[in-house]
Protein backbone atom coordinates (compact mmCIF):
# COMPACT_ATOMS: atom_id res chain seq x y z
CA UNK A 1 0.00 0.00 0.00
CA UNK A 2 1.31 3.44 -0.88
CA UNK A 3 0.20 6.98 -0.14
CA UNK A 4 1.50 10.42 -1.01
CA UNK A 5 0.86 14.13 -0.65
CA UNK A 6 2.46 17.25 -2.14
CA UNK A 7 2.11 20.99 -2.48
CA UNK A 8 3.50 23.16 -5.27
CA UNK A 9 4.15 26.85 -5.82
CA UNK A 10 4.62 27.83 -9.46
CA UNK A 11 5.45 31.20 -11.02
CA UNK A 12 6.68 32.11 -14.47
CA UNK A 13 10.33 31.33 -13.70
CA UNK A 14 10.14 29.10 -10.62
CA UNK A 15 8.54 25.83 -9.60
CA UNK A 16 8.77 24.86 -5.93
CA UNK A 17 7.40 21.60 -4.54
CA UNK A 18 7.30 19.83 -1.19
CA UNK A 19 5.98 16.33 -0.72
CA UNK A 20 5.67 13.11 1.24
CA UNK A 21 5.64 9.46 0.11
CA UNK A 22 4.92 6.44 2.28
CA UNK A 23 4.46 2.73 1.87
CA UNK A 24 3.60 -0.46 3.74
CA UNK A 25 4.59 -3.87 2.36
CA UNK A 26 2.72 -6.86 3.74
CA UNK A 27 4.10 -10.35 3.02
CA UNK A 28 2.36 -13.49 4.26
CA UNK A 29 3.57 -16.82 2.86
CA UNK A 30 3.18 -20.44 3.83
CA UNK A 31 5.54 -23.10 2.55
CA UNK A 32 4.22 -26.51 1.56
CA UNK A 33 5.74 -29.90 0.85
CA UNK A 34 4.55 -33.52 0.61
CA UNK A 35 3.12 -35.12 3.74
CA UNK A 36 6.23 -37.27 4.26
CA UNK A 37 8.57 -34.23 4.21
CA UNK A 38 10.89 -36.24 1.95
CA UNK A 39 12.33 -36.19 -1.55
CA UNK A 40 14.23 -39.05 -3.20
CA UNK A 41 17.01 -38.80 -5.76
CA UNK A 42 17.87 -41.47 -8.34
CA UNK A 43 20.77 -41.83 -10.76
CA UNK A 44 19.76 -43.94 -13.78
CA UNK A 45 17.03 -45.49 -11.66
CA UNK A 46 19.35 -46.27 -8.73
CA UNK A 47 18.50 -44.55 -5.40
CA UNK A 48 21.41 -42.54 -3.96
CA UNK A 49 20.10 -39.68 -1.79
CA UNK A 50 17.27 -38.62 0.50
CA UNK A 51 16.35 -35.00 1.26
CA UNK A 52 14.52 -34.34 4.53
CA UNK A 53 12.78 -31.01 5.15
CA UNK A 54 10.64 -29.09 7.57
CA UNK A 55 9.03 -26.88 4.93
CA UNK A 56 5.64 -26.33 6.52
CA UNK A 57 5.56 -23.01 8.33
CA UNK A 58 4.47 -19.40 7.80
CA UNK A 59 6.81 -16.60 6.80
CA UNK A 60 5.40 -13.21 7.79
CA UNK A 61 7.10 -9.89 7.15
CA UNK A 62 6.25 -6.19 7.20
CA UNK A 63 8.24 -3.31 5.71
CA UNK A 64 7.49 0.41 6.15
CA UNK A 65 9.04 3.47 4.58
CA UNK A 66 8.47 7.22 4.73
CA UNK A 67 10.08 9.94 2.66
CA UNK A 68 9.90 13.75 2.72
CA UNK A 69 11.31 15.84 -0.07
CA UNK A 70 11.66 19.38 -1.32
CA UNK A 71 12.60 20.44 -4.84
CA UNK A 72 13.00 23.69 -6.69
CA UNK A 73 13.53 24.75 -10.30
CA UNK A 74 14.30 28.34 -11.23
CA UNK A 75 15.32 30.07 -14.44
CA UNK A 76 17.90 32.86 -14.47
CA UNK A 77 18.01 34.22 -18.00
CA UNK A 78 19.54 31.47 -20.15
CA UNK A 79 20.25 29.16 -17.19
CA UNK A 80 17.75 26.88 -15.48
CA UNK A 81 18.81 25.28 -12.19
CA UNK A 82 17.20 22.36 -10.40
CA UNK A 83 17.84 21.08 -6.90
CA UNK A 84 16.23 18.61 -4.53
CA UNK A 85 16.77 17.08 -1.12
CA UNK A 86 15.04 13.97 0.18
CA UNK A 87 14.91 12.27 3.58
CA UNK A 88 14.12 8.53 3.64
CA UNK A 89 13.43 6.23 6.57
CA UNK A 90 12.77 2.49 6.14
CA UNK A 91 12.38 -0.37 8.59
CA UNK A 92 11.03 -3.93 8.85
CA UNK A 93 9.63 -6.32 11.47
CA UNK A 94 8.24 -9.85 11.74
CA UNK A 95 5.04 -10.89 13.59
CA UNK A 96 5.15 -13.77 16.05
CA UNK A 97 5.26 -17.19 14.40
CA UNK A 98 5.22 -20.87 15.40
CA UNK A 99 7.17 -23.54 13.51
CA UNK A 100 6.15 -27.16 13.99
CA UNK A 101 5.56 -29.61 15.45
CA UNK A 102 6.06 -31.76 12.35
CA UNK A 103 7.88 -34.97 11.45
CA UNK A 104 11.49 -33.81 11.65
CA UNK A 105 10.76 -31.05 14.17
CA UNK A 106 8.73 -32.80 16.88
CA UNK A 107 8.90 -29.89 19.35
CA UNK A 108 7.35 -26.61 18.19
CA UNK A 109 9.47 -23.46 18.14
CA UNK A 110 7.75 -20.20 19.04
CA UNK A 111 9.29 -16.96 17.80
CA UNK A 112 7.99 -13.69 19.27
CA UNK A 113 7.63 -10.41 17.41
CA UNK A 114 11.09 -9.61 15.99
CA UNK A 115 12.63 -6.44 14.62
CA UNK A 116 14.35 -6.60 11.26
CA UNK A 117 16.02 -3.46 9.98
CA UNK A 118 15.41 -1.14 12.90
CA UNK A 119 15.68 1.95 10.72
CA UNK A 120 17.65 3.13 7.72
CA UNK A 121 17.98 6.90 7.55
CA UNK A 122 19.28 8.71 4.49
CA UNK A 123 19.42 12.20 3.07
CA UNK A 124 19.97 12.18 -0.69
CA UNK A 125 20.60 15.17 -2.96
CA UNK A 126 19.85 15.69 -6.63
CA UNK A 127 20.70 18.62 -8.85
CA UNK A 128 20.86 19.71 -12.44
CA UNK A 129 21.38 22.59 -14.80
CA UNK A 130 20.32 23.40 -18.36
CA UNK A 131 22.02 26.22 -20.26
CA UNK A 132 20.88 27.86 -23.47
CA UNK A 133 24.46 28.70 -24.49
CA UNK A 134 23.85 31.42 -27.09
CA UNK A 135 20.32 32.39 -26.19
CA UNK A 136 18.91 31.31 -29.56
CA UNK A 137 17.52 27.93 -28.48
CA UNK A 138 19.89 25.99 -30.76
CA UNK A 139 22.69 24.96 -28.38
CA UNK A 140 22.12 23.51 -24.92
CA UNK A 141 24.33 22.09 -22.19
CA UNK A 142 22.78 19.85 -19.52
CA UNK A 143 24.28 18.59 -16.26
CA UNK A 144 22.79 16.36 -13.59
CA UNK A 145 23.95 14.53 -10.49
CA UNK A 146 22.07 12.59 -7.85
CA UNK A 147 22.04 9.75 -5.39
CA UNK A 148 19.43 6.99 -5.59
CA UNK A 149 18.63 4.44 -2.87
CA UNK A 150 17.86 0.76 -3.14
CA UNK A 151 14.10 0.33 -2.82
CA UNK A 152 12.64 -0.85 0.48
CA UNK A 153 11.38 -4.37 -0.22
CA UNK A 154 10.41 -7.75 1.24
CA UNK A 155 13.88 -9.15 0.76
CA UNK A 156 17.62 -8.52 1.17
CA UNK A 157 18.58 -6.99 4.52
CA UNK A 158 14.95 -6.26 5.37
CA UNK A 159 14.22 -10.01 5.47
CA UNK A 160 17.58 -11.30 6.72
CA UNK A 161 16.47 -11.58 10.36
CA UNK A 162 13.13 -13.30 9.73
CA UNK A 163 13.37 -16.20 12.21
CA UNK A 164 11.54 -18.88 10.25
CA UNK A 165 13.62 -18.30 7.11
CA UNK A 166 16.89 -18.47 9.08
CA UNK A 167 16.25 -22.06 10.14
CA UNK A 168 18.04 -24.82 8.27
CA UNK A 169 14.95 -26.20 6.59
CA UNK A 170 16.45 -29.16 4.70
CA UNK A 171 19.30 -31.65 4.73
CA UNK A 172 20.45 -34.60 2.66
CA UNK A 173 21.67 -38.08 3.57
CA UNK A 174 23.18 -40.83 1.48
CA UNK A 175 20.80 -43.70 0.65
CA UNK A 176 22.18 -47.09 -0.40
CA UNK A 177 19.23 -49.24 -1.46
CA UNK A 178 20.92 -52.59 -0.74
CA UNK A 179 17.84 -54.79 -1.21
CA UNK A 180 16.57 -52.76 -4.18
CA UNK A 181 13.07 -52.38 -2.81
CA UNK A 182 13.07 -48.59 -3.32
CA UNK A 183 12.25 -48.07 0.36
CA UNK A 184 14.83 -46.49 2.71
CA UNK A 185 15.20 -49.27 5.30
CA UNK A 186 16.38 -47.06 8.16
CA UNK A 187 15.08 -44.89 10.96
CA UNK A 188 14.88 -41.43 9.38
CA UNK A 189 14.34 -39.82 12.78
CA UNK A 190 17.78 -41.12 13.78
CA UNK A 191 20.12 -38.33 12.66
CA UNK A 192 23.12 -40.67 12.59
CA UNK A 193 24.06 -43.37 10.12
CA UNK A 194 21.82 -46.42 10.38
CA UNK A 195 20.50 -49.13 8.09
CA UNK A 196 20.64 -48.06 4.45
CA UNK A 197 20.94 -44.35 5.32
CA UNK A 198 23.99 -42.26 6.08
CA UNK A 199 24.07 -39.50 8.68
CA UNK A 200 22.35 -36.21 7.91
CA UNK A 201 24.67 -33.79 6.12
CA UNK A 202 23.74 -30.66 8.14
CA UNK A 203 23.74 -30.88 11.91
CA UNK A 204 21.68 -27.69 12.32
CA UNK A 205 18.71 -29.21 10.48
CA UNK A 206 15.55 -29.38 12.58
CA UNK A 207 17.09 -27.44 15.47
CA UNK A 208 16.63 -23.94 16.77
CA UNK A 209 20.05 -22.95 15.47
CA UNK A 210 20.49 -20.16 12.95
CA UNK A 211 23.13 -20.37 10.22
CA UNK A 212 22.77 -16.78 9.01
CA UNK A 213 22.73 -13.36 10.62
CA UNK A 214 22.84 -9.64 9.88
CA UNK A 215 25.76 -7.61 11.17
CA UNK A 216 24.66 -4.90 13.67
CA UNK A 217 26.11 -2.23 11.37
CA UNK A 218 23.49 -3.16 8.77
CA UNK A 219 20.51 -3.18 11.09
CA UNK A 220 20.17 0.59 11.42
CA UNK A 221 22.01 3.83 10.88
CA UNK A 222 22.60 6.77 8.62
CA UNK A 223 24.01 6.19 5.14
CA UNK A 224 24.29 2.39 5.27
CA UNK A 225 21.49 1.59 2.82
CA UNK A 226 22.82 0.42 -0.58
CA UNK A 227 22.44 2.87 -3.42
CA UNK A 228 24.17 4.49 -6.34
CA UNK A 229 25.36 7.88 -7.55
CA UNK A 230 24.79 9.05 -11.09
CA UNK A 231 26.35 11.92 -13.03
CA UNK A 232 25.52 12.98 -16.56
CA UNK A 233 26.58 15.73 -18.94
CA UNK A 234 25.44 16.35 -22.49
CA UNK A 235 25.55 18.90 -25.30
CA UNK A 236 22.74 19.21 -27.81
CA UNK A 237 23.10 21.22 -31.04
CA UNK A 238 20.76 22.06 -33.90
CA UNK A 239 22.80 21.53 -37.08
CA UNK A 240 19.98 22.07 -39.62
CA UNK A 241 16.36 23.13 -39.28
CA UNK A 242 14.58 20.30 -37.43
CA UNK A 243 17.82 18.30 -37.15
CA UNK A 244 19.81 18.03 -33.92
CA UNK A 245 22.66 15.99 -32.52
CA UNK A 246 23.48 15.14 -28.91
CA UNK A 247 26.72 14.01 -27.30
CA UNK A 248 26.65 12.84 -23.71
CA UNK A 249 28.67 11.24 -20.93
CA UNK A 250 27.35 9.19 -18.00
CA UNK A 251 29.04 7.87 -14.89
CA UNK A 252 27.43 5.62 -12.29
CA UNK A 253 28.97 4.17 -9.15
CA UNK A 254 27.39 1.91 -6.55
CA UNK A 255 27.73 2.30 -2.78
CA UNK A 256 27.43 0.15 0.33
CA UNK A 257 27.93 -3.32 -1.10
CA UNK A 258 27.14 -6.18 1.26
CA UNK A 259 28.72 -9.63 1.42
CA UNK A 260 28.25 -12.83 3.43
CA UNK A 261 31.06 -13.67 5.84
CA UNK A 262 31.12 -17.18 7.28
CA UNK A 263 32.23 -16.19 10.77
CA UNK A 264 33.00 -19.80 11.70
CA UNK A 265 35.83 -19.73 9.16
CA UNK A 266 38.83 -17.43 8.91
CA UNK A 267 41.41 -16.59 6.26
CA UNK A 268 43.86 -19.04 7.81
CA UNK A 269 41.32 -21.84 7.42
CA UNK A 270 41.74 -21.77 3.64
CA UNK A 271 44.53 -22.97 1.39
CA UNK A 272 45.06 -21.51 -2.05
CA UNK A 273 45.81 -23.26 -5.32
CA UNK A 274 45.92 -22.53 -9.03
CA UNK A 275 44.96 -24.41 -12.18
CA UNK A 276 46.56 -24.29 -15.61
CA UNK A 277 44.16 -24.08 -18.54
CA UNK A 278 44.58 -26.63 -21.31
CA UNK A 279 46.10 -25.60 -24.62
CA UNK A 280 43.12 -25.56 -26.94
CA UNK A 281 42.85 -23.60 -30.19
CA UNK A 282 39.23 -22.76 -29.40
CA UNK A 283 40.27 -20.72 -26.37
CA UNK A 284 41.50 -17.13 -26.67
CA UNK A 285 45.29 -16.96 -26.95
CA UNK A 286 45.53 -15.31 -23.53
CA UNK A 287 43.72 -18.24 -21.89
CA UNK A 288 45.52 -21.17 -23.55
CA UNK A 289 47.87 -22.76 -21.05
CA UNK A 290 47.52 -19.76 -18.73
CA UNK A 291 47.48 -20.07 -14.95
CA UNK A 292 44.27 -18.87 -13.34
CA UNK A 293 44.42 -16.66 -10.28
CA UNK A 294 44.26 -17.93 -6.72
CA UNK A 295 41.47 -20.34 -5.87
CA UNK A 296 40.62 -21.36 -2.31
CA UNK A 297 39.50 -24.47 -0.47
CA UNK A 298 38.54 -24.79 3.21
CA UNK A 299 40.53 -26.99 5.57
CA UNK A 300 38.73 -30.21 6.63
CA UNK A 301 38.23 -29.10 10.25
CA UNK A 302 36.04 -26.11 9.23
CA UNK A 303 34.67 -26.99 5.80
CA UNK A 304 31.26 -28.03 7.16
CA UNK A 305 30.88 -25.08 9.58
CA UNK A 306 28.54 -22.31 8.48
CA UNK A 307 27.18 -19.13 9.99
CA UNK A 308 26.95 -16.47 7.31
CA UNK A 309 26.76 -12.91 8.61
CA UNK A 310 25.74 -10.32 6.02
CA UNK A 311 27.77 -7.14 6.49
CA UNK A 312 29.07 -4.11 4.69
CA UNK A 313 32.01 -4.90 2.43
CA UNK A 314 34.04 -2.17 4.13
CA UNK A 315 33.76 -4.10 7.41
CA UNK A 316 36.31 -6.57 6.02
CA UNK A 317 38.83 -3.82 5.60
CA UNK A 318 38.82 -4.41 1.85
CA UNK A 319 37.48 -2.54 -1.14
CA UNK A 320 34.41 -3.33 -3.18
CA UNK A 321 33.53 -1.04 -6.06
CA UNK A 322 31.53 -1.04 -9.26
CA UNK A 323 31.76 1.90 -11.67
CA UNK A 324 30.26 2.47 -15.12
CA UNK A 325 31.48 5.07 -17.61
CA UNK A 326 29.67 5.54 -20.91
CA UNK A 327 29.21 7.89 -23.82
CA UNK A 328 26.35 8.33 -26.26
CA UNK A 329 25.77 10.03 -29.60
CA UNK A 330 22.25 10.60 -30.92
CA UNK A 331 20.78 12.31 -33.96
CA UNK A 332 17.15 13.32 -34.34
CA UNK A 333 15.53 14.69 -37.49
CA UNK A 334 12.01 15.83 -38.37
CA UNK A 335 12.53 17.07 -41.95
CA UNK A 336 8.80 17.51 -42.57
CA UNK A 337 5.51 17.04 -40.81
CA UNK A 338 4.82 13.37 -40.11
CA UNK A 339 8.39 12.25 -40.89
CA UNK A 340 10.80 11.29 -38.11
CA UNK A 341 14.27 9.75 -37.98
CA UNK A 342 16.28 8.96 -34.86
CA UNK A 343 19.48 7.02 -34.36
CA UNK A 344 22.32 6.69 -31.97
CA UNK A 345 25.31 4.91 -30.54
CA UNK A 346 25.94 4.22 -26.87
CA UNK A 347 29.10 2.65 -25.56
CA UNK A 348 30.37 2.07 -22.06
CA UNK A 349 32.42 -0.10 -19.74
CA UNK A 350 31.75 -1.34 -16.23
CA UNK A 351 34.53 -2.28 -13.82
CA UNK A 352 33.94 -4.42 -10.73
CA UNK A 353 36.65 -4.83 -8.09
CA UNK A 354 36.19 -6.86 -4.91
CA UNK A 355 39.74 -8.17 -4.55
CA UNK A 356 40.12 -6.47 -1.17
CA UNK A 357 37.14 -8.31 0.29
CA UNK A 358 38.26 -11.58 -1.27
CA UNK A 359 41.75 -11.31 0.23
CA UNK A 360 40.30 -10.52 3.65
CA UNK A 361 37.86 -13.44 3.60
CA UNK A 362 38.23 -16.16 0.94
CA UNK A 363 35.03 -17.80 2.13
CA UNK A 364 32.98 -14.77 1.09
CA UNK A 365 29.97 -14.92 -1.19
CA UNK A 366 28.87 -11.73 -2.95
CA UNK A 367 26.03 -11.12 -5.40
CA UNK A 368 25.39 -14.89 -5.40
CA UNK A 369 27.96 -15.35 -8.19
CA UNK A 370 31.37 -15.03 -6.56
CA UNK A 371 32.79 -17.95 -4.63
CA UNK A 372 36.16 -19.35 -3.49
CA UNK A 373 36.76 -21.06 -6.84
CA UNK A 374 36.18 -17.93 -8.93
CA UNK A 375 39.65 -16.47 -9.66
CA UNK A 376 38.39 -13.21 -11.19
CA UNK A 377 37.89 -10.38 -8.70
CA UNK A 378 38.86 -7.29 -10.73
CA UNK A 379 37.15 -7.34 -14.09
CA UNK A 380 35.83 -4.99 -16.74
CA UNK A 381 33.24 -5.55 -19.42
CA UNK A 382 35.31 -3.62 -21.96
CA UNK A 383 33.46 -1.14 -24.17
CA UNK A 384 30.01 -2.59 -24.82
CA UNK A 385 28.38 -0.80 -27.76
CA UNK A 386 24.76 -0.62 -28.90
CA UNK A 387 23.42 0.88 -32.15
CA UNK A 388 19.79 1.92 -32.44
CA UNK A 389 17.68 3.57 -35.08
CA UNK A 390 14.07 4.25 -35.94
CA UNK A 391 12.08 5.97 -38.65
CA UNK A 392 8.41 6.69 -39.14
CA UNK A 393 6.22 8.45 -41.66
CA UNK A 394 2.52 9.20 -41.46
CA UNK A 395 1.05 9.58 -44.94
CA UNK A 396 -1.09 12.71 -44.95
CA UNK A 397 -4.79 12.59 -45.79
CA UNK A 398 -5.01 8.78 -45.59
CA UNK A 399 -3.46 8.76 -42.06
CA UNK A 400 -1.39 5.58 -42.55
CA UNK A 401 1.76 5.07 -40.48
CA UNK A 402 4.88 3.30 -41.78
CA UNK A 403 7.66 2.76 -39.24
CA UNK A 404 10.72 0.64 -38.62
CA UNK A 405 13.24 0.08 -35.85
CA UNK A 406 16.74 -1.34 -35.85
CA UNK A 407 18.83 -2.48 -32.90
CA UNK A 408 22.30 -4.00 -32.73
CA UNK A 409 23.50 -5.32 -29.37
CA UNK A 410 26.78 -6.71 -28.14
CA UNK A 411 26.77 -10.50 -28.13
CA UNK A 412 26.36 -12.53 -24.96
CA UNK A 413 29.32 -12.52 -22.52
CA UNK A 414 31.14 -15.85 -22.73
CA UNK A 415 32.80 -18.06 -20.14
CA UNK A 416 34.72 -21.33 -20.33
CA UNK A 417 33.64 -23.26 -17.24
CA UNK A 418 36.13 -26.12 -17.03
CA UNK A 419 35.18 -28.90 -14.60
CA UNK A 420 38.23 -30.74 -13.25
CA UNK A 421 37.51 -34.22 -11.87
CA UNK A 422 39.71 -36.98 -10.44
CA UNK A 423 40.15 -38.40 -13.95
CA UNK A 424 41.91 -35.24 -15.07
CA UNK A 425 45.69 -34.85 -14.54
CA UNK A 426 45.01 -31.31 -13.23
CA UNK A 427 43.24 -32.92 -10.25
CA UNK A 428 46.53 -34.37 -9.02
CA UNK A 429 48.08 -30.90 -9.26
CA UNK A 430 45.31 -29.49 -7.02
CA UNK A 431 45.89 -32.25 -4.44
CA UNK A 432 49.64 -31.62 -4.52
CA UNK A 433 49.17 -27.89 -3.88
CA UNK A 434 46.65 -28.41 -1.07
CA UNK A 435 48.45 -31.39 0.42
CA UNK A 436 45.09 -33.18 0.61
CA UNK A 437 41.89 -33.89 -1.29
CA UNK A 438 39.63 -30.83 -1.67
CA UNK A 439 36.76 -30.50 0.80
CA UNK A 440 33.14 -29.41 0.63
CA UNK A 441 31.49 -28.92 -2.75
CA UNK A 442 34.94 -29.27 -4.35
CA UNK A 443 35.53 -32.76 -2.93
CA UNK A 444 34.87 -34.52 -6.24
CA UNK A 445 35.35 -31.75 -8.79
CA UNK A 446 36.38 -28.12 -9.19
CA UNK A 447 34.77 -25.88 -11.82
CA UNK A 448 36.78 -22.85 -12.93
CA UNK A 449 36.06 -20.21 -15.54
CA UNK A 450 39.37 -20.07 -17.41
CA UNK A 451 38.39 -17.10 -19.60
CA UNK A 452 38.54 -13.70 -17.92
CA UNK A 453 35.08 -12.09 -17.89
CA UNK A 454 34.71 -9.20 -20.29
CA UNK A 455 37.31 -10.48 -22.76
CA UNK A 456 35.14 -12.73 -24.92
CA UNK A 457 31.69 -12.10 -26.39
CA UNK A 458 29.41 -13.86 -28.83
CA UNK A 459 28.40 -12.48 -32.23
CA UNK A 460 26.41 -9.27 -32.33
CA UNK A 461 22.62 -9.55 -32.28
CA UNK A 462 20.90 -7.46 -34.97
CA UNK A 463 17.15 -7.11 -35.37
CA UNK A 464 15.00 -5.08 -37.77
CA UNK A 465 11.23 -4.66 -37.21
CA UNK A 466 8.59 -2.80 -39.23
CA UNK A 467 5.02 -1.66 -38.57
CA UNK A 468 2.07 -0.57 -40.68
CA UNK A 469 -0.85 1.08 -38.89
CA UNK A 470 -4.06 2.89 -39.76
CA UNK A 471 -6.31 4.97 -37.52
CA UNK A 472 -10.04 4.94 -38.24
CA UNK A 473 -12.52 7.33 -36.61
CA UNK A 474 -16.24 6.66 -36.42
CA UNK A 475 -18.18 9.12 -34.32
CA UNK A 476 -16.74 8.99 -30.84
CA UNK A 477 -14.72 5.84 -31.44
CA UNK A 478 -11.08 5.70 -32.50
CA UNK A 479 -9.79 2.40 -33.91
CA UNK A 480 -6.08 1.66 -34.37
CA UNK A 481 -5.41 -1.25 -36.75
CA UNK A 482 -1.80 -2.43 -36.83
CA UNK A 483 0.35 -4.98 -38.62
CA UNK A 484 3.81 -5.68 -37.16
CA UNK A 485 6.56 -7.76 -38.70
CA UNK A 486 9.35 -8.71 -36.29
CA UNK A 487 12.86 -9.86 -37.26
CA UNK A 488 12.20 -8.88 -40.85
CA UNK A 489 15.50 -10.38 -42.11
CA UNK A 490 14.83 -13.65 -40.24
CA UNK A 491 18.14 -13.42 -38.40
CA UNK A 492 19.19 -16.51 -36.42
CA UNK A 493 21.59 -14.58 -34.20
CA UNK A 494 22.76 -16.62 -31.19
CA UNK A 495 21.43 -15.36 -27.85
CA UNK A 496 22.96 -17.97 -25.51
CA UNK A 497 25.83 -20.44 -25.70
CA UNK A 498 27.03 -23.65 -24.06
CA UNK A 499 29.41 -22.26 -21.44
CA UNK A 500 30.74 -25.57 -20.10
CA UNK A 501 34.21 -26.22 -21.53
CA UNK A 502 35.64 -29.67 -22.17
CA UNK A 503 38.86 -30.35 -24.10
CA UNK A 504 37.47 -33.72 -25.22
CA UNK A 505 34.02 -32.60 -26.46
CA UNK A 506 34.55 -30.59 -29.62
CA UNK A 507 31.35 -31.21 -31.61
CA UNK A 508 27.64 -31.51 -30.95
CA UNK A 509 25.36 -29.78 -28.47
CA UNK A 510 27.76 -30.43 -25.58
CA UNK A 511 30.67 -28.65 -27.24
CA UNK A 512 31.87 -25.34 -25.87
CA UNK A 513 29.98 -22.35 -27.38
CA UNK A 514 27.41 -24.55 -29.10
CA UNK A 515 24.23 -22.43 -29.50
CA UNK A 516 21.58 -23.02 -26.84
CA UNK A 517 19.20 -20.24 -27.92
CA UNK A 518 18.71 -18.06 -31.00
CA UNK A 519 16.69 -14.99 -31.90
CA UNK A 520 13.01 -15.74 -32.44
CA UNK A 521 12.33 -16.35 -36.16
CA UNK A 522 10.45 -13.81 -38.26
CA UNK A 523 6.83 -13.52 -37.15
CA UNK A 524 3.94 -11.13 -37.57
CA UNK A 525 1.21 -9.73 -35.35
CA UNK A 526 -2.14 -8.19 -36.27
CA UNK A 527 -3.81 -5.99 -33.68
CA UNK A 528 -6.91 -3.86 -33.28
CA UNK A 529 -7.44 -1.31 -30.51
CA UNK A 530 -10.77 0.49 -30.11
CA UNK A 531 -11.09 3.57 -27.89
CA UNK A 532 -14.57 4.88 -27.10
Amino acid sequence: MTWRASASYVTGSQSLKFGYQGGYLYDHQYTYTNDQFLAYRFNSGVPNQITENINAFPADQRVRYDAFYGQDQKTFGRITLQGALRYDRAWSYFPAVTVGPIKFLPTAINYPYTDGVHSYNDITPRGGAAIDVFGNGKTSVKLNIGKYLQAAQNGLAYAALRPSSRLTASTTRVWTDSNKNYIPDCDLLNRGSNGECGAIATSAFGTNVFTSDLDPSLRSGWGVRPGDWGFGASVQQEILPRVSIELGYNRRWLTNFTWDDNVLQATGDYKSFTVVAPTDSRLPAAAQGATSGLLYNANPNVSALQNNVTMLATAAGGNYSQVYNGILFNISARPRSGLLFQGGISSGAQRTDYCGVRAAAPEYTVLLAQNPTNPWCNTTTGMVTRYTGLGSYTVPKIDVLFSGTFRSDQGAPLAANWTITNTNPAWNSIIAQLGRTPTGASATSVTVNIVEPGTLYGDRVNEFDIRLAKILRFGRTRTNIGFDLYNLLNSAAILSYQQAFSPTITTGSGAWLAPTGVLQPRFWKFSVQVDF
